[in-house]
């Protein structure tokens, strides 16, 4: 494959039928067609998963590698993921065959065996997929027909027990090698083929059709030889499958005769049979490597196997089906329906993929990527003619006159920072835009909209009609115009400047870093929607903070961390100073349990008598300021300074299935909020029927996850969730006599309910909780799973208190009225305007005064919620929560025991051992703490001599089961423990390194007895 001219890829690129847009460029002769092939590479490894999602999203299909002796990895599963997510065609390779010939020694019909278990793995992890979504539409429409039904009035309703996969059908999801997207191949040696090769060189040896070897090829087929026909039932009857004889065998012999035996008589009657031509230096190498690779790089050559395989089974951009982009046009929850009319239109230029003046172009830039300004085409050294020459030439005398003009006169201070000026414009990074174009033409100069992720297309129905960006328009939130200043054709590292690119088309753009920070959409239409976010599969989990070690560096630290927000790379390539790093800072988070019912030697703590605690940690530990009420069931009682208000709190921990239900619907939650907002500022909100459904839904798994005397009616008396009001902790309502508005109105907007009243300073109480969530008592980390139940709140509000709360001060003279039960409107931002909390109190205005809800009182009652909630905290059993990662380890039989060694000094649990079948190879999936990783895979590759490797994904939150505050209070546990109990307790380890990480006080004794140490001698 030689090099192609600019001039025929630009031509190319205006086929759009014959591009496939994969993964470095390549032009490719196919079957007497051109075709223009973008291939974008991808890291393999889990950590760099975000970087599969940048390419796959400006793909139309993706060619999965998998090794053929690992079979399928971690990676394997959540890269077939995301190309499911984003409804791309994948095609298999099956890479490192020549390991299982030379490394595993595996005969031809044992490696066939392997090869088989492979396929089905693969399929396995597709069908899994497969079968989710249809199960979930299949709910859908479930959900659909009951609420027909149910609007119809029929109560006779017909079950249908079926799943819907009978009628779905599924044929084209499957990798198998005789629908010609499977390629078998060892890159290393240069050689890859599909079975299609092989039935088309067969068939005209051995007479048989190819359309008739393409389907037994691959299968429980074997060749009669005196019938000279294919039969079926190769396994039952103790024959050799057609793929092993015909394929195998051949490829087994090779590596036979040129890597095992040297058989140099051999290798010659084989390249005579095949028509090859191999170099006499290669004949004669001492590396049977290179021999091996001479010979099957023209025999079955790899690019060749996988190219056509891309060019016939994947689909060109003008293919692309409205399922995906229906999908790429609904943001968030929003259904494609709940779209406006004019951004519905715009699915017909998406479908149609024209590069008609009058098709709207829009383009979708997935990442941008630093690129040096001397690697720009603009910025390229090119041959200069001769007057450029005499002209540099010129200047450089001048340049040397003015020197040595200013050595003499010694002041030199303006040419040197001109100097200085220059370097740095030079060494400037420019950013470029990763992007592709889905409908219209490009071009250099033209006018665009930039929309941000967050952009709503409904805002350009108040623009003008037909509008453009080059027109003058009223300012619109995350939508900006811009100017496309360069466009790039990326050759691998090499950037090639274009005028206009046409639909289909990958590319790069230039000058897009002020209006792009990370991903955006490009269009020319103000309706075009925001493309839906990227679909990361690994979550973020440590930060780290840093600094320079010289203050005087602090700009160019600003600059790097700027660009390594926009681009996430390497941060040494932007900030070329010296930085202190902070150690990895870990998230934890707070919550509070069950009181446990055994101690710490397992032993049942109600039939053991309590003894004398000599460490008096508890005791100072429960000692409450003055104004603080602890009852014997955990209720707190806190009065404000000022003795106006009191209020009790009790904490309880929440079931773990709830706290996870939270944690997985924030973005509902998110949506409740804004809703209760809009209602408490007389706005209204629309939200989709789809979304709706699904906060109705959310509430339900509530209520079944709330069961028991103590949380009946819980759900429906939720104050707030909480921190950030969206976090994984409930406030409740469990004051008697107070009825506030839900925060499930967006459910009950339709129905005719009782109007709930809210109270003056309810507000206060909310933000209350929500700083009490946002940093625990214990270390000022998050809390989690923990419900907050307000059980009394009484105010006593004085008439010059409420003169000196007033919001008017012309009202300060009338007499106010304090009424705690007169507001009729849901609040939950502390920063609400005044003039909507008195919209809220009719009463109020007609007595022409209210009670100011953001004076000091309200200052006094957050403050003294937020403490009452941390005693109520502190009142029953604290657990830390760890973040946790899942391990996958793959190591052989004789360094287990060193993996086992590793995990369990590091706290880490093993879940499930399992050996893979037909391999050495056993797989160990285990959880271990994220504190706990850091050096944990270099541990572990020193410990087995490279024979293991970790991958570690984020997986959940886990409480530390060992009390951090513990002291050993009965007989077993002073038996077990001793007096002091100074045995490492790993949670007070945690909770101390983030104390004095926070600048926070740490108890710790640093001497116990200052006495000289002596030292006793040994009894010989």
């Amino acid at each position: 494959m030689g090099h192609t001219s600019l001039e025929k890829i630009i031509a190319l690129q205006k086929k759009t039928p014959h591009i496939r847009n994969l993964c470095i460029l390549a032009h490719v002769d196919h079957g007497g067609n051109e075709y223009l092939i973008n291939l974008i590479d991808s890291p393999g490894h889990v950590d760099f998963s975000s970087e599969v999602s940048t390419a796959v999203r400006l793909c139309d299909g993706a060619i999965v590698v998998v090794d053929a002796v690992e079979g399928v990895c971690p990676q394997t599963q959540v890269v077939l993921r995301q190309a499911w997510l984003e409804n791309i065609r994948p095609v298999l390779v099956i890479n490192k065959i020549d390991r299982l010939i030379v490394e595993l020694k595996l005969t031809s019909q044992e490696a066939y065996t392997h090869l088989q278990k492979i396929l089905e793995q693969v399929n396995a992890v597709t069908g899994s997929l497969f079968t989710s979504k249809v199960l979930e539409e299949r709910a859908e429409k479930d959900a659909e027909a009951q609420s027909s039904c149910t609007e119809n009035g029929s109560g006779d309703q017909v079950y249908d027990w079926s799943a819907g996969l009978e009628e779905t059908d599924d044929s084209d999801l499957y990798f198998s090698p005789d629908r010609g997207n499977v390629v078998f191949a060892s890159a290393i040696d240069g050689w890859g083929f599909s079975i299609h090769q092989f039935a088309e060189m067969y068939s005209q040896k051995m007479g048989i059709r190819s359309s008739v070897l393409l389907k037994t090829l691959w299968g429980d087929f074997y060749l009669n030889a005196k019938a000279k026909k294919i039969m079926k039932g190769a396994q039952s009857k103790g024959k050799k499958p057609l793929f092993v004889q015909l394929v195998l065998d051949n490829i087994w012999s090779m590596y036979d005769a040129v890597v095992t035996r040297r058989d140099k008589e051999k290798v010659e009657k084989m390249v005579t049979s095949l028509g090859l031509k191999v170099m006499s230096r290669d004949l004669r190498h001492s590396d049977p490597k290179v021999l091996l690779s001479a010979i099957c790089s023209q025999w079955l050559p790899v690019s060749q196997a996988v190219l056509s395989m891309v060019c016939e089974k994947l689909p060109s951009p003008a293919e692309i089906s409205a399922e995906r982009v229906e999908k790429l046009m609904s943001v968030g929850a929003r259904r494609f329906d709940s779209l406006p009319e004019q951004t519905q239109e715009l699915k017909k230029a998406f479908l149609d993929c024209s590069a008609d003046e009058t098709a709207p172009v829009i383009v979708f830039v997935s990442k941008m990527f630093a690129v040096d300004s001397k690697a720009l085409p603009q910025n390229k050294q090119r041959p200069l003619t001769q007057e450029e020459i005499a002209q540099r030439r010129e200047q450089a005398r001048q340049r040397h006159a003015e020197r040595q003009a200013a050595n003499q006169s010694a002041e030199s201070p303006g040419s040197a920072l001109s100097v200085k000026t220059a370097v740095e414009e030079d060494n400037k990074e420019h950013f470029v835009a990763f992007a592709r174009v889905y409908s219209g033409v490009l071009r250099k100069g033209q006018k665009v909209f930039v929309l941000g992720p967050k952009y709503d297309p409904s805002l350009a129905l108040r623009l003008p009609e037909g509008c453009s960006a080059a027109d003058v328009l009223p300012s619109v939130p995350h939508m900006a115009c811009c100017t496309v200043d360069s466009l790039y054709l990326l050759m691998g590292r090499e950037l090639e400047e274009l005028d206009e690119v046409p639909t289909g088309n990958v590319l790069g753009i230039g000058g897009m870093e002020e209006f792009i920070l990370k991903s955006a959409t490009i269009s020319t239409s103000p309706s075009c929607p925001p493309f839906t976010p990227l679909n990361f599969e690994a979550t973020p989990i440590v930060r780290v903070a840093v600094e320079p070690k010289h203050p005087s560096e602090m700009p160019k630290l600003v600059r790097g961390m700027r660009l390594l927000n926009q681009a996430d790379p390497c941060a040494e390539v932007f900030a070329k100073i010296e930085i202190s790093a902070s150690k990895p800072i870990i998230p934890f988070r707070e919550t509070v349990i069950r009181p446990p019912k055994v101690d710490m030697v397992n032993e049942d703590m109600g039939k053991q008598q309590k003894v004398a605690v000599i460490h008096q940690v508890k005791e100072e530990q429960t000692k409450y300021p003055e104004g603080v009420q602890v009852d014997s069931t955990g209720l707190v009682t806190l009065t404000t300074p000022n003795k106006m208000a009191t209020v009790g709190v009790r904490a309880i921990p929440l079931p773990e299935e709830v706290t996870r239900l939270l944690e997985d619907n924030v973005e509902l939650i998110r949506t409740m909020e804004q809703f209760s907002l809009f209602v408490w500022e007389d706005k209204t909100l629309d939200i989709n029927q789809k979304i709706l459904e699904n906060i109705q839904e959310f509430k339900v798994k509530l209520e079944s996850n709330l069961q028991g005397r103590k949380w009946r009616g819980a759900v429906e008396r939720i104050w707030a969730f909480g921190p950030r009001r969206c976090g994984p902790n409930i406030l409740l309502n469990s004051v008697e006599g107070y009825r506030r508005p839900s925060v499930w109105q967006c459910l009950e907007r339709e129905k005719e309910t009782e109007k709930a009243e809210i109270r003056d300073f309810d507000n206060s109480i909310a933000s209350g909780f929500q700083l009490a969530t946002l940093s625990g008592p214990m270390c000022e980390e998050l809390l989690m799973g923990v419900c907050f139940s307000v059980e009394t709140w009484d105010m006593k509000l004085s008439a010059p208190l409420a003169q000196q709360d007033s919001i008017d001060e012309d009202s300060r003279a009338a007499e106010p009225n304090i009424d705690n039960q007169n507001e009729s409107s849901d609040t939950h931002e502390t920063n609400t305007s005044s003039a909507s909390s008195n919209r809220s109190r009719s009463g109020a205005e007609a007595a022409g005064s209210s009670v100011d809800c953001y004076g000091p009182f309200s200052g006094q009652l957050i403050a003294a919620m937020k403490e009452a909630c941390r005693y109520a905290f502190q009142a029953k059993p604290q657990r830390l929560m760890a973040a946790m990662y899942t391990c996958e380890i793959m190591a052989t039989a004789e360094v287990l025991g060193r993996v086992y060694a590793v995990l369990s000094k590091r706290e880490g649990r093993v879940l499930q051992e399992e050996m893979k079948e037909g391999t050495d190879m056993f797989i160990i999936k285990a959880v271990l703490p994220v504190a706990e990783s850091f050096g944990f895979a270099d541990e572990i590759r020193k410990r087995t001599s490279g024979l293991a490797s970790p991958q570690l994904v984020f997986s959940h939150w886990e409480v530390i089961s060992s009390d951090p505050f513990w002291v050993p209070t009965t007989e077993e546990e002073y038996l077990h423990f001793g007096e002091k109990a100074d045995s490492s307790n790993q949670a007070l380890k945690y909770m101390n390194a983030v104390r004095r990480r926070k600048g926070l006080y740490v108890e710790e004794k640093i001497v116990e007895h200052a006495e000289k140490q002596r030292t006793l001698s040994k009894n010989k």
